[in-house]
């Protein structure tokens, strides 16, 4: 058994289950928090962690115009684009809707690595992607109850694309950089392209927040140092170490943690639509994956 795609596992495992969790904590807090000035505290706080892990571990830092123009890339595209709209969008809807729809970033990764890394997908892949979107429009079908709901749904969807685009630019990041130097960098990427916006057009909102209350002090100490730090740290060396079709099956693990802890703290049903929804984006990552694969290496193809 190779040790690597093992850690690779046990890594994106545990990365995907850290965001199951943060759509309830988000969801429980961002009625305080508004969605922009939430992100940016928790970057802002996720960037300070960071910084003293990578002090404390003494990392080799790389500097070089290519690889910093691709982190400033999943700076930009994931930790800003993807986690403004993720968290808009869990705000106008729920948690379950919010961790389940971004379940579909597994299927869009099949489709930017073709792009992006040259990795034909299989007859399987295509099949999921399919599997994929309808599940996604079982889930949403059983959920619109308002124009609220469909915007959170198409801000979602967003996420998810960005989080895919994310996801396959970082494994094109030289093997040399260190994941915790992407990371931090990714953060500080971040937190510059908000701090604009929370500081000039709405300071007086982070002004007015009660950081001495409890669960606003550990709602932001567990988006920033855990969801942040760890969480993006995890993620970003699972994916270094496996294949990023593969990979993708790891991120079911958020709608699981997600649907079920939005279910014990908040008190969101599970419905039907959830559970067929739910089971078709499971089939979609299965096929693909179970599915027999169709590599391109030059002219020739292996089956």
């Amino acid at each position: 058994m190779d040790k690597r795609k093992v850690l690779g596992a046990v890594l994106l495992s545990v990365a995907a289950s850290v965001w199951g969790g943060m759509f309830v904590v988000v969801k429980s807090i961002v009625t305080e928090i508004p969605p922009v000035e939430l992100v940016w505290l928790r970057y802002l706080s996720g960037v300070i962690v960071l910084l003293i892990i990578c002090l404390a571990s003494r990392i080799k830092w790389h500097w070089d115009r290519h690889n910093l123009f691709l982190i400033f890339l999943i700076g930009l595209i994931g930790s800003t684009i993807s986690i403004v709209t993720q968290e808009t969008g869990t705000w106008l809807s729920s948690a379950q809707l919010g961790s389940v729809i971004t379940a579909a970033t597994p299927t869009f990764m099949v489709l930017f690595s073709w792009w992006l890394l040259k990795k034909r997908p299989s007859h399987g892949d295509l099949i999921g992607l399919v599997l994929s979107g309808i599940g996604v429009l079982v889930i949403v079908g059983v959920q619109f109850k308002g124009k609220h709901i469909l915007a959170g749904t198409l801000l979602l969807v967003i996420a998810a694309l960005t989080w895919a685009l994310m996801s396959v630019i970082i494994q094109m990041v030289d093997q040399k950089y260190d994941v915790l130097q992407i990371t931090f960098l990714a953060a500080v990427v971040a937190v510059i392209c908000l701090t604009p916006w929370v500081l000039i057009k709405d300071h007086s909102v982070i002004m007015a927040i009660h950081f001495t209350q409890p669960h606003v002090f550990l709602s932001i100490l567990y988006l920033g140092a855990i969801s942040t730090s760890l969480g993006f740290a995890f993620w970003n060396k699972g994916l270094q170490l496996m294949d990023s079709n593969t990979a993708g099956l790891f991120f079911l693990f958020q709608p699981i943690v997600g649907t079920l802890l939005g279910w014990l703290f908040l008190g969101e049903a599970i419905s039907w639509g959830f559970v067929v929804g739910t089971a078709l984006i499971f089939l979609s990552i299965w096929v693909s994956i179970k599915w027999p694969q169709t590599v391109s290496v030059g002219h020739e193809r292996l089956e």
